[in-house]
């Protein structure tokens, strides 16, 4: 079995870690039955960090039988609500003690700064798993009034072994998003990791183990998307899958699913999201207070909620470059009014100037590199067609420095509708400035996508805030700020960014099936 062993050493954070990397399946790290395995590059370097087991369908067959065993004597309804919270709070709790550990972990296998690790993915992953620990015994349907000689009652029960497929861009961030509302519903889960980025899933299986999770309940299997993932579309013993990636992935899936078992299918799939800032719109108040980076408590005592309160990349020009331009819901699309377009260029273009992109480790570093040679080499096509159709340059455009996937943060301006740059999911340090003239213009541009995942009006005047945030086609609409997420708020797309909702009292609907049952009291004598 593969091990991976690491020795930090650098201004963020010092330490060893060391860990198995083969397959997590029942409570065990194991071989892959092929017993091959596959390469993790380090972003950084651009060179190979270590080996993990690849999965492929007959582990992935394997995880799904002990996802079913658990789920049949440990877990599901055999698991009540209270236990399943103590031991999601426990596993939060470990999460804590290890938060460095994982902080550098992400910044190693995937690119993104450890402070904003530490500030976001590891803080959210913690407030995910409490808050859905708070979900886990009030899992509850309904009673409905029929007549008197009957009695009916709704009740929501487990689905059964879930498949979930995580992304690369935040990797232990949708690990959680995943899987604790799944667990709290009382699911077992077979989880796919990206190949890109495997470390924090694996490393979470022994925190798992520490946690005292029944065996088989987390399962994680490590390959490749179209072995591993397209295995666990295809399985028919899994009953629901659960995808974060590409459109064209998601599309796999859903007819994976219509033609096996007609699985149930949930997607997130990503947007091109506009930011629209009118004329009134306060951009040195904006630049202040959007500007600021806030260390917060990631669960709110006063609440009870967690949240994600990262107001670095809240102004536009940030929004564009943060976790290196790869969120689904970046703000790429920046339309300004014309009364201040020159005024908003010239900001944004000295604050772009002054991201400082660099080793993620370093203190002050704003962008590390993207997360793969594949990743680079895509971006760097699409500014070569913004450039090839016409639009201007305006700022970057080129690789940074001579080793790793970095590239200059990007602007472009002088867009058409129907370039790609405009139009396509670029995912990475690159935006578009785009001039309007009236509020009907911007909404029609807006939502002249094919995504519909997120999108923020920056404005003084609230009524026209809400109406254009009303007529925005997105599942998230931000006003006066931009990609505030809270784990009691929903979060999911319209049109093709995506089915279904993660986060909040919605996403526990993704993972019940609503039983009806009808008990016939008879007649009263």
């Amino acid at each position: 079995m593969t091990h991976f062993t690491y020795e930090f050493n650098n201004e963020s954070y010092t330490g060893k870690v060391s860990f198995p990397t083969g397959l997590f399946i029942n409570g065990e790290f194991v071989d892959g039955v092929k017993g091959t395995t596959l390469e993790v590059f380090n972003p950084t370097t651009g060179k190979v960090l270590t080996t993990v087991t690849e999965a492929t369908a007959g582990d992935v067959d394997c995880a799904v039988k002990a996802a079913q065993a658990a789920f049949d004597t440990t877990w599901g309804l055999n698991a009540p609500g209270a236990l399943r919270a103590e031991l999601m709070n426990k596993l939060a709790s470990l999460i804590e003690k290890y938060n460095d550990e994982l902080c550098a972990l992400e910044a190693l296998d995937n690119g993104k700064t450890f402070w904003w690790a530490k500030m976001l993915d590891v803080a959210f992953a913690i407030s995910t798993f409490k808050y859905y620990a708070g979900w886990a015994d009030k899992i509850g349907g309904q009673t409905i009034e029929t007549d008197e000689k009957k009695l009916a009652y709704t009740r929501h029960e487990p689905i059964g072994v879930v498949g979930q497929i995580t992304p690369w861009n935040f990797p232990l961030l949708m690990f959680a998003w995943k899987v604790a509302p799944a667990l709290a519903t009382g699911n077992t889960v077979v989880v796919k990791p990206s190949e890109f980025t495997p470390l924090t899933a694996i490393r979470m299986c022994s925190i798992i183990q520490e946690a005292g999770f029944p065996p088989g309940v987390v399962n994680v299997v490590t390959g490749y998307g179209n072995t591993a993932g397209q295995a666990i579309a295809d399985h028919m013993d899994i009953q629901k899958v659960a995808f974060t990636g590409s459109l064209a992935v998601g599309r796999k899936i859903m007819a994976a699913a219509a033609a096996t078992n007609l699985k149930n299918v949930t997607l997130e799939l990503g947007g091109k999201s506009p930011n629209i800032i009118f004329n009134d719109a306060d951009l040195e108040k904006v630049q202040c207070e959007r500007g600021r980076l806030r260390q917060v408590d990631p669960f709110d005592k006063e609440t009870g909620y967690g949240y994600c309160r990262f107001l670095g990349h809240g102004w536009p020009p940030l929004a564009e470059t943060w976790n290196q331009g790869q969120s689904c819901c970046a703000g790429s699309r920046v339309y300004v009014q014309e009364g201040i377009y020159d005024k908003f260029l010239a900001m944004f273009t000295e604050r772009t100037k002054n991201i400082n992109v660099g080793d993620p480790f370093i203190p002050g570093v704003n962008q590390g590199p993207q997360v793969s040679q594949q990743q680079y080499d895509r971006i760097m096509a699409y500014i070569e067609s913004g450039k090839n159709d016409g639009a201007t340059l305006h700022l970057g455009g080129n690789r940074h420095g001579t080793e790793g996937y970095f590239i200059e943060p990007t602007i472009f301006t002088d867009t058409r509708e129907d370039m790609k740059i405009v139009k396509e999911e670029i995912f990475g340090p690159v935006g578009v400035v785009i001039k309007f003239k009236d509020e009907a213009e911007v909404i029609r541009l807006a939502n002249d996508s094919t995504y519909g995942l997120a999108a923020a009006v920056f404005t003084q005047d609230i009524n026209r805030a809400i109406e254009t945030a009303h007529k925005l086609q997105a599942g998230t609409a931000w006003i006066n700020c931009v990609n505030q997420l809270h784990t009691n708020v929903p979060f999911g797309g319209y049109k093709q960014s995506g089915i279904g909702r993660e986060l909040g009292e919605y996403a526990l609907h993704n993972y019940t099936n609503v039983k009806a049952v009808h008990i016939n009291l008879g007649h009263r004598m």
